[in-house]
């Protein structure tokens, strides 16, 4: 419980509060705004310093670091089921708060040099929260898990029991304000509603587990990721053909012999088919040549003298013995012509017959030659071609790589998919246990939170617990059609029945606080049930139900006859119309 709220300034209203309803007012002058009234008077700044003592984060913009208030402490006697205790804190060291009596932690070492040398001691904001969280709600802050992520924290869990209108803490049963992620709401709900909160945990590890899967696969479809989009069954036909293209290339290498002088070799065998062309060739021009040599020496035949003889004899003509002399010497004369010229032909014949033998040995050996020379260039291969196939080894072997690991990956991947739906499965699967094992404690709030707006509406609403594949289902149904109003009205049934079922289990904070904002757009009728709804239980239950309200909007009506709303005033009472009116009792931006 809270019983008293003050600062070391003078010009400051301390609050004290008392048991079950407070009612801290508010008047709104002639002419004011909303905005005026409510920013000048200081209610909403009552339930932001309600939270800044109890550690909410203190951002450079929060108003306790504003210039007007930096060096303010401000202080609070708090009542906890460990005792009672003073806490202390000043926009000037926002990291840390001051605390005495019961509020120190056990085994919390007194620092020598106190903050305003007043016997408080400091403690550090984030310490400050782990211990309102087990004074209050009964968390575990000391034991070691292996989950350390998405766990109930104590600022979740009591901005449900001091909602903000900045925050949009009055647009949703189930959310004290806009930014809270849906993981927090349902660990949170979970955990006030008794509930298995580690399921709701163990689905937001999957959900984080499940973003960076749908980050792989979009990187994929982008293009970022190509390597990732092709899939196992085609990765692994590739992969096989990869590692057989590699295998055949490395045997080939191991068999690969270098041939010393490749090159020169290369041009000889070259050179020598060349060679052996040109004897070839020169030979078939010596054969051409032996062909007509032969041919004159069959036509070459000797004349018969006696022909001429015969023809002069034939004409009746009888030659002297001169004569005939004579045509004996011509006729010896052309056959020693006809001898040399047979001789020469022979002669001509059998030189191109050396010829083309001694062209056809040289043909034998370099042809010899060059089988030699193939058979070695055939054994191997050049230095050149042998650093040129061991690079493209290489360049298999890394696509080989590559492939494998790009399966590997992909394959992972759908193991993972795998992985997760089936998780997902069984986190249902246990969701709907843990739902139907705690049927009684389910049913206890559901009826409390129908007994509640029951007496404020003859139908206004419903509370419904659920399960989901996406986790708890938490919603309040309200009939089609009805006002804001009565939706705000169902936020308070909501949280006095939190606030109801907590201070029943020992876990609580020991106060609900409701700024005015809840009750805008309500009829004064049932502002007035709310009021007395939430005295009758705040005083049945053992708890505070702490209201700011503007006096204009106070109902007049609609009270029971022997309930006195004047009797839950505080003694102060703020208002706008003057410079001092406010709660801080200066004007500021």
């Amino acid at each position: 419980m809270i019983r008293r709220v003050s600062a070391d300034r003078a010009s400051f209203k301390t609050l004290e509060f008392g048991p079950g309803l407070n009612i801290l007012r508010a008047d709104k002058s002639e002419g004011a705004t909303d905005r005026d009234s409510r920013n000048g008077a200081g209610k909403t700044s009552f339930v932001e310093l309600v939270h800044f003592l109890l550690g909410a984060n203190a951002a450079p913009q929060s108003i306790f670091r504003s210039s007007p208030l930096r060096e303010w402490r401000f202080r609070a006697e708090l009542e906890t089921n460990g005792g009672s205790g003073t806490v202390g804190r000043s926009g000037a060291r926002p990291t840390a708060v001051e605390v005495s009596g019961a509020l120190e932690p056990e085994g919390f070492s007194r620092q020598p040099a106190l903050l305003d040398r007043s016997g408080m001691s400091a403690l550090p904001v984030a310490d400050w929260k782990g211990m309102l969280g087990s004074r209050f709600f009964g968390l575990d802050t000391h034991t070691e898990t292996a989950h350390d992520t998405f766990t109930p924290s104590f600022r979740s869990l009591f901005s449900y029991f001091a909602r903000r209108q900045g925050s949009g803490g009055f647009l949703d049963c189930m959310r004290h304000s806009t930014d809270q992620q849906p993981w927090d709401r349902q660990v949170s709900l979970s955990w006030l509603l008794d509930l298995d909160w580690t399921i709701s945990q163990r689905l937001q590890e999957l959900r984080e587990r499940e973003k960076g899967l749908r980050g792989l696969k979009a990187a994929a479809r982008s293009g970022e990721l190509t390597r990732l989009s092709r899939g196992a069954g085609e990765l692994r036909t590739a992969v096989a053909v990869a590692q057989a293209k590699a295998r055949r290339m490395k045997e080939r290498l191991e068999q690969f012999r270098v041939v010393p002088e490749y090159a020169g070799l290369e041009r000889e065998a070259t050179s020598i088919t060349g060679k052996l062309h040109e004897l070839a060739n020169d030979n078939l021009s010596d054969r051409a040549l032996l062909r007509d040599l032969e041919s004159s020496l069959r036509e070459e035949e000797e004349p018969e003298a006696t022909d001429v003889q015969k023809v002069y004899g034939q004409g009746g003509v009888v030659l002297p013995e001169l004569v005939r002399v004579r045509f004996e010497e011509v006729d010896r004369f052309h056959r020693r012509v006809l001898e040399n010229r047979r001789a020469h032909l022979r002669a001509e014949i059998a030189s191109a017959n050396a010829r083309i033998v001694e062209r056809e040995a040289t043909k034998g050996r370099l042809d010899l030659r060059r089988q030699q020379i193939m058979q070695i260039l055939e054994s191997g291969g050049a230095l050149e071609e042998y650093t040129a196939l061991r690079e493209e080894l290489g360049r298999a072997e890394a696509e080989v790589e590559s492939l494998t690991h790009r399966l590997r990956d992909v394959e992972r991947l759908e193991t993972l998919r795998t992985e997760l739906k089936a998780e997902r499965a069984r986190i249902a699967t246990a969701l709907a246990t843990d739902i139907r094992e705690r049927r009684t404690l389910l049913q206890k709030a559901i009826l409390r939170f129908e007994e509640l707006s029951e007496s404020l509406y003859q139908r206004a609403g419903s509370l419904t617990i659920d399960w989901s594949e996406n986790g708890p289902k938490f919603e309040v149904r309200i009939p089609s059609g009805q006002s804001r109003g009565i939706a705000n009205m169902q936020i308070f049934c909501f949280d006095l029945m939190l606030i109801e079922l907590q201070a029943e289990r020992g876990t609580s904070p020991g106060f609900l606080v409701h700024d005015s904002h809840l009750f805008d757009g309500v009829d004064e009728r049932q502002v007035a049930r709310a009021l007395q709804l939430g005295a009758q239980r705040a005083e049945a239950g053992g708890f505070q139900y702490i209201v700011t309200m503007n006096t204009d909007a106070l109902p007049q009506e609609g009270f029971d006859a022997a309930f006195s709303v004047e009797d839950y005033f505080m003694d102060v009472r703020l208002t706008d119309a003057g410079e001092d009116g406010g709660l801080f009792g200066i004007r500021f931006d």
